[in-house]
């Protein structure tokens, strides 16, 4: 069987590079497509997301993967800094520079709360479909809802859109604050003094970190992750023996783990190419809006009243689906996912790890979802555009989501151990 999952993964990542090309509208669309790829099978093959930061830390009390996301922000905002401070016109790029506002907050906590519920995010969602349907389904069918039901704010409520702090630069794009601007001074246009707060808001969080980490152990509820015990302590390989068409070094080539560290490299590497092909970071929510609004429009609602209670075009909604360069992407992330899953030989195994959706897990699973969805338009991005995306490329916004997704996570981790039992 596991011969056949591997043939057929082998397969499936050839017609996608041979075939997509001839489908897809544009060859920057075909460029999302292989970064999609290399998103999923990044993220799958080191067992990381973005969700598990704080839901690790919560039900296990290993925080090494925070630490790890912390690790991978900083890289990526350094090496961000060859595209932005020889840049003539930052305008050129879409910098997440975001707005500083009620929304941000309010939107964190929400998408906090929602990872708890779901145990995964908007990039999450797309691996975990092919891992575990039921959960991911439903939580993506109620993601698309929330984000759907949540453009019409968005796009017109001033304490989402206005900014309480605003920057020089950061006016250009969303009104919010961008680092560089608070250290003109330093010689290097602000990028040095940049680079070194956020290393210091790095290491501040990576500190509290260990500190939970040893409370944890101190109370000896420290349980630890299977997956990181597994990445930490990786069986040898036999070298003496070595022969390119054994199944051994087949494991080391598709198989065996990457760890959290060689995934945030692999990230980072990605959206390096992000920032110096399409001009702009990560992104996954906004196209789950549109999604809903097509399906709608399939049952008859017109595209001119979809965009009428959007305020999104009406192109979003009556156009081809993979017109959308980020819809491409997450397609890609989700096969991705798919090809690692089939070229590791782990289709079998993975199949019977998915547990029966209940009427109470699906009810949990919506209510992950609609608020991941609803809470992305409030802060104007997810984990990777409110998040991930903004403190790479320098905006203040990106620190103030991530503390108010911290303690959504911790609120949505009790409310469903209370209400659900885990």
């Amino acid at each position: 069987m596991k011969n056949w999952d591997r043939i057929l993964g082998i397969v499936l990542f050839l017609v996608l590079i041979i075939g997509a090309p001839f489908v897809l509208p544009s060859n920057m669309h075909y460029l999302r497509l292989l970064m999609g790829l290399a998103l999923g099978y990044i993220l799958s093959r080191s067992y990381t997301g973005f969700a598990g930061s704080v839901n690790r830390a919560y039900k296990t009390g290993s925080t090494k993967l925070m630490r790890t996301m912390m690790f991978m922000f900083l890289i990526t905002a350094i090496a961000n800094v060859t595209f932005l401070m020889f840049a003539k016109d930052l305008t050129t790029y879409d910098l997440s520079i975001n707005p500083i506002n009620i929304g941000l907050i309010l939107g964190g906590l929400l998408f906090g709360f929602g990872m708890a519920f779901s145990s995964c995010c908007a990039t999450g969602v797309m691996t975990d479909l092919a891992t575990d349907l039921p959960r991911a389904g439903m939580t993506l069918i109620f993601f698309c809802f929330g984000v759907f039901l949540g453009f019409p704010l968005q796009a017109t409520q001033s304490w989402i859109r206005g900014s309480i702090l605003t920057s020089k630069t950061g006016s250009k794009f969303a009104q919010g604050v961008y680092m560089p601007d608070l250290f003109k001074w330093d010689g290097l246009e602000g990028y040095l003094g940049a680079v070194i707060l956020t290393a210091i808001l790095v290491s501040i969080v990576v500190y509290l970190s260990y500190r939970y980490e040893k409370k944890r152990h101190d109370a000896s509820t420290f349980v630890g992750v299977p997956s990181e015990k597994v990445q930490d302590n990786p069986e040898p390989e036999n070298t003496a023996n070595f022969s390119m068409n054994s199944a051994s070094t087949y494991d080391v080539l598709f198989k065996k783990p990457w760890t959290l560290k060689q995934g945030a490299v692999g990230m980072t590497i990605i959206f390096v190419l992000m920032m110096g092909l399409t001009k702009s970071g990560w992104g996954a929510s906004t196209p789950y809006g549109f999604w809903f609004g097509k399906a709608l429009n399939t049952f008859g609602v017109s595209a001119s009243s979809l965009s009428n209670f959007t305020h999104q075009p009406a192109e979003v909604f009556s156009g081809p689906l993979l017109a959308n360069g980020v819809t491409v992407q997450n397609f890609g992330i989700f096969l991705g996912a798919g090809i690692f899953i089939l070229t590791a030989g782990l289709f079998k195994e993975t199949m019977h790890s998915v547990s029966t959706l209940s009427w109470k897990s699906a009810s949990l699973f919506a209510l992950g979802g609609f608020t991941m969805g609803f809470g992305t338009r409030l802060s104007n991005g997810c984990n990777v555009g409110a998040l991930y995306t903004p403190i790479a490329q320098f905006s203040v916004s990106g620190w103030i989501f991530l503390a108010a997704l911290v303690l959504g996570g911790i609120f949505g981790n009790k409310m469903s151990k209370k209400a659900y039992g885990y």
